[in-house]
């Protein structure tokens, strides 16, 4: 068994950025990617902002070197998948046992939304190819086909936190000397299903989101995939990793279908038993990259929970959500690459329009990006749907 699993390299593609050097620059620059939107075709077009992926499905085919007609998700997957590879140093991935573990909770569904009007007006009308990848794995098995990857494939949907849960079971196959790679993380492509259905549970902000804000009044939804390429101990000591996850954990409070506990416990336990797996102490971590999505339940949980672990010593911390929106399914593996980073390189972001403390909490998040921090170890927080929540913990190497 590998005791250790490293992080080997990073891709992303989302709002701020088409890959990672373009999305640390805009946290540089402090400039989200929230805007009206452009691809998404909705009739709340001028209702709420989005944090979209700025290029079409035609210019994110010719990225992922794949057919146009092809989901939006699985081509935002391509395209963070190979930057993650391409930056681990480990070239031709057909000389190693790779697994590839994604998570997202759309599918296809953008495809299949396309398919129904013609369908519906003309039962004969319609193409079914747009339909065929509808289901979440579909959109894994593309991407593991493209990539070349046949020693292990798994789909990860546990709405929010899937990106995150599926590092965890990646680090697991790595332990288990079942593979020695995983490019795990996650992707998600903005629907009007997903728009609409927040929009029901009238969680969304019709303003750029504040996350951790005293003011806030929902989340943004944003779009994108995020992966990391994790490696066994053997392989790590051939290459330069950026760090290592140390450790990670899955709580589930089970306290509703969308609104966490207000008291945070799933939260809680989430953070605490990825602390007691790296062995490190609450005082240890020098940055948090909060789940943090401008709603009014989950900031106030999250937060109730992170000062009951860390009090009276906190951390720096932020929500990089105030940059990227709500990713859903790929905002677990986006946040773990801003994370896997934030220790290689010393990296605290900045949380955008934050302006008025929260009176529930005795701390406040960062507002201004800075560097040369020595970061030794960085905590990521992914809080799904049905209490379903995941911590990771990555450490300097």
């Amino acid at each position: 068994m590998s005791e250790k699993v490293w992080i080997a390299g990073g891709g992303v593609i989302s709002g701020i950025g088409l890959d990672v050097p373009a999305c640390i620059q805009s946290f540089r620059d402090m400039q989200p990617g929230m805007a009206a939107m452009q691809y998404l075709s909705s009739v709340h077009r001028n209702t709420f902002p989005v944090a979209e992926v700025k290029a079409d499905n035609a210019t994110l085919a010719d990225m992922a070197r794949m057919p146009e007609n092809i989901s939006r998700t699985a081509l935002l997957s391509m395209i963070a998948a190979r930057e993650a590879w391409q930056s681990s140093g480990l070239e031709d991935i057909s000389h190693y046992r790779v697994g590839f573990v994604s998570g997202n909770t759309v599918g296809g569904m953008d495809k299949t939304e396309d398919f129904f009007p013609d369908f519906l007006a003309n039962p004969r009308g319609g193409r079914l190819h747009q339909v065929a990848h509808h289901e979440c794995g579909s959109i894994t098995e593309l991407v593991a086909d493209m990539l070349g990857i046949r020693h292990h494939v798994s789909t990860i949907s546990t709405a929010c936190s899937s990106g995150a849960n599926a590092l965890m079971y990646g680090a697991r196959l790595i332990r288990n000397n079942i593979v020695d790679v995983v490019i795990a993380g996650g992707t998600d492509s903005l629907t009007r299903f997903t728009l609409n259905g927040f929009n029901t549970l009238m969680i969304l902000d019709q303003q750029p989101c504040r996350p951790f804000d005293d003011t806030r009044t929902g989340l943004n939804l944003g779009e994108g995939a995020g992966y990391v390429v994790l490696v066994s101990d053997s392989l790590a000591a051939q290459l330069q990793p950026w760090c290592r996850l140390s450790g990670f954990a899955n709580a589930n409070d089970a306290y509703h279908q969308t609104a966490s506990s207000p008291d945070g416990t799933g939260n809680y336990l989430a953070m605490k038993g990825a602390l007691d797996m790296s062995g490190v102490q609450p005082q240890q971590i020098g940055y948090i990259n909060l789940h943090g999505t401008g709603t009014q339940n989950n900031d106030v949980s999250e937060g109730i929970a992170i000062n009951k672990l860390f009090a009276p010593h906190f951390p720096a911390m932020s929500s990089t959500k105030s940059f990227t929106g709500h990713t859903l399914g790929a905002s677990g593996g986006i946040e773990a690459v801003f994370s896997a980073l934030a220790v290689k390189e010393g990296i605290i972001y900045p949380n955008a329009r934050f302006e008025h403390q929260m009176k529930e909490l005795p701390f406040a998040p960062a507002t201004t990006f800075s560097t040369g921090h020595d970061l030794q170890h960085v905590m990521s927080n992914s809080f799904g749907f049905g209490g379903n929540c995941s911590s990771l913990v990555f450490s300097k190497v």
